[in-house]
């Protein structure tokens, strides 16, 4: 009877937490972290530039490496928030570190001896030589840091924890579409309104606004507490793959015949097979042989009711196969590194162009340089409509089946190394109206071109990223195990971190080593830069192409219908 009230409290408890009561407060919360974290990070490069008196080239630097930070903290708050302290404490901590950056930024942008004294960029005979303190760059670079630490923070926590708080797939996957929805509105009405707000009212305004929408972001994730059904932290995924690798070194001489399947393998408590049986849809495969000694069983690795006696030498054969589809999908995880490293690279160089070129809609508005990216977000929106509600059902009646994720993924890389085929074009185009009319020298001069020939590149990108990024998301889904489905989202971010640091090392290499990218451009041939990421788009397609000819499908030899269905469904 004890038991049987036990139970019932609990569920009474579980129906009074989570729900859709928690969505207003969850999407709230997200929605208002977006908003400040676009606010500062999307006009970064001119911010460095004007205010703090830093050369274009290593604003661009720092830009790709703040982004590539964003991608990697995620990751980092993610494992957390399994491990240790729960979704519920890394989302507090997070939002309460990112608004403690903001404090820091919008002082910078207000209180003047926090800057150093401002350049006559009018007057091109007179180099500028007022550089930051040593003060003031390490204020700049704490606040920079502690705001990639709060958003990065928060960002797919955020997501666990709002899915976490329903329990049908279904209020998840329409969880999910708002949180998509909303991530893309708010880097568009920040890249939009607070950017243009920064250089055309004030740096403390652009700021502050984002400063008071990560004060709202908190004030609505704490009003609704009482109602969040709170998840216990169950231990990350990244520690058994990390103990698969221990005991296999462990067991390095460990007695295997090479050339049999003899041997006793723990699939579980209660099941300790012989050979390479299939157990409960699980068996231990030939492939990266050398892996399977982590589920042998030696003396002394499992107590006498059949349990780990040590978890750090003896692994199950799930675990071992886990480990093993990391291994087969690595090496088209890395054609995406290099796929999105030119992404990387445009988006930095594009700020920069933008800077130099006239950007002028009528006689009164200037559309901000921070703000061209807002052509990726809409060209993606657009294109994903678009191939879902027309190209995919012509597909499907052509071929008889939905494209499978790594068809997806290749039309993204054509897509991709054709835009650098247009950027490319269009900076010739730039230059040579700067060389006509002498501009070369002129660090602040405007070239008489339109900054509206930026946006064909930025569309094409944008519908790349509408075949690419659905098309990466359906393959690790669908490839990774049950117990690593949330290793899928960290490997994407994972993959556009790494692609931002090796864009930061390629711009510095090509800085320093030729004359392509002086830190005034008007004086060096960025469009060499694009030719070149156009080539290693070519090289790395080709690669691309070989391991998607090798690579077979593990879970759905079908191309992977029903998960290419829900992707174009929700």
């Amino acid at each position: 009877m004890g038991e049987g009230n036990r139970s019932e409290e609990e569920a009474q408890i579980s129906n009074k937490h989570g729900g859709w009561i928690t969505f207003p407060f969850v999407i709230g919360t997200f929605a208002c972290m977006t908003l400040a974290t676009g606010g500062w990070l999307s006009n970064l490069i001119v911010y460095l530039i004007k205010e703090y008196n830093i050369n274009s080239i290593d604003a661009t630097l720092i830009s790709n490496i703040v982004s590539g930070c964003l991608c990697v903290f995620p990751v980092v708050g993610a494992v957390l928030a399994d491990s240790f302290f729960g979704s519920f404490f890394v989302i507090l901590i997070s939002t309460s570190i990112s608004l403690l950056a903001m404090v820091s930024l919008t002082l910078t942008a207000t209180i003047h001896s926090l800057r150093p004294q401002p350049c006559d960029h009018n007057n091109t005979s007179i180099t500028c030589s007022s550089s930051p303190s040593k003060l003031q760059y390490t204020i700049l670079y704490s606040s920079i840091i502690l705001a990639c630490l709060g958003s990065g923070g928060s960002r797919f926590t955020t997501a666990t924890f709002g899915a976490n708080q329903y329990d049908t797939t279904k209020d998840q996957n329409i969880f999910f579409n708002w949180f998509f929805v909303t991530l893309y509105a708010g880097f568009v009405a920040s890249s939009t309104a607070i950017v243009y707000i920064q250089d055309n009212v004030s740096w403390g305004w652009g700021f502050g606004i984002s400063l008071a929408a990560n004060v709202i972001s908190l004030a609505i994730f704490l009003l609704g507490n009482r109602f969040y059904r709170l998840d216990k932290p169950e231990g990350s995924p990244f520690t058994s793959l990390a103990r698969v690798l221990v005991a296999t070194a462990r067991k390095r001489l460990a007695q295997m015949q090479v050339g049999s399947d003899e041997g006793c393998y723990y699939y579980s408590d209660q099941d300790h097979r012989v050979g390479m049986p299939i157990v409960d849809g699980v068996t231990l495969t030939k492939s990266f042989r050398c892996l399977n000694r982590a589920a042998l069983i030696t003396r002394g690795d499992i107590h006498l009711d059949g349990t780990i006696a040590k978890p750090w030498r003896l692994c199950k054969v799930q675990e071992v196969e886990d480990f093993k589809t990391l291994l087969k999908i690595f090496p088209l995880w890395s054609t995406s590194i290099f796929l999105s490293v030119p992404i990387a690279i445009q988006g930095s160089l594009t700020v920069l162009q933008a800077l130099t070129m006239d950007r002028h809609l009528g006689p009164n508005f200037k559309i901000p340089a921070g703000s061209f990216a807002v052509i990726i977000f809409i060209s993606t929106t657009i294109s994903l409509t678009l191939v879902d509600r027309f190209l995919y059902p012509i597909w499907k009646k052509l071929i008889g089946r939905m494209p499978r994720p790594l068809e997806r993924i290749g039309l993204g890389h054509v897509f991709n190394f054709l835009s650098m085929v247009v950027s490319a074009l269009v900076e010739s185009k730039r230059l040579k109206i700067a060389h006509v009319h002498h501009l070369q020298d002129q660090a602040e001069a405007i070239v008489p071109i339109s900054a509206l020939w930026l946006f064909p590149q930025l569309v094409l990108v944008g519908m790349g990223e509408a075949f690419h990024f659905p098309g990466q998301v359906g393959l690790y889904y669908q490839e990774f195990p049950t117990s690593l489905r949330s290793t899928a989202t960290a490997m994407i971010s994972l993959v556009i971190a790494v692609a931002y640091y090796l864009s930061t090392g390629l711009i510095d290499l090509l800085h320093k080593v030729t004359k392509w990218l002086p830190d005034d451009i008007n004086q060096g041939r960025v469009d060499n830069v694009y030719w070149m990421i156009f080539v290693i788009g070519v090289i790395n397609f080709g690669y691309y192409l070989v391991c998607a000819r090798c690579y077979k499908y593990q879970n759905v030899e079908d191309g992977g219908k029903n998960i290419n269905d829900s992707i174009t469904e929700h």
